[in-house]
């Protein structure tokens, strides 16, 4: 009976950090405007995989939480990048960058990411 309360509890320790493991936050630039670029850059990004993502209008900074083992930084970046925004890694198709509302339309001289 000892050994039972031994193995369970060595068990429940891997498995709590085995989940533990697999949870990102990261922080990514994302360019945008206003506050109907975060409703949209926040809807991008409501999949599987993800648990949150905020966009910060002030910063232009995206904070998202998610499972790396069901979706990648670059997968996210791709995502928000369909969505008509630049990220750093991932530069907005012309056409979805077109689409988005004149307000959210950013300036789009500098690298993918940057905003002035």
């Amino acid at each position: 009976m000892n050994l039972f309360r031994i193995l369970s509890v060595v068990v429940l320790t891997f498995l709590g950090s085995a989940v533990f493991a697999q949870s990102k936050t990261e922080k990514i630039k994302v360019a945008g405007n206003c506050g109907m670029c975060k409703k949209k850059i926040e809807t991008a990004l409501k999949v599987n995989g993800i648990s949150t993502a905020d966009w910060n209008k002030t910063t232009k900074v995206l904070t998202v939480s998610y499972d790396s083992t069901k979706i990648s930084n670059d997968q996210i970046q791709q995502k928000v990048a369909a969505a008509g925004y630049d990220t750093p890694k991932f530069k907005a198709p012309k056409e979805a960058y077109e689409k988005l509302d004149d307000c959210c339309q950013y300036d789009r001289t500098g690298k993918a990411g940057e905003t002035h």
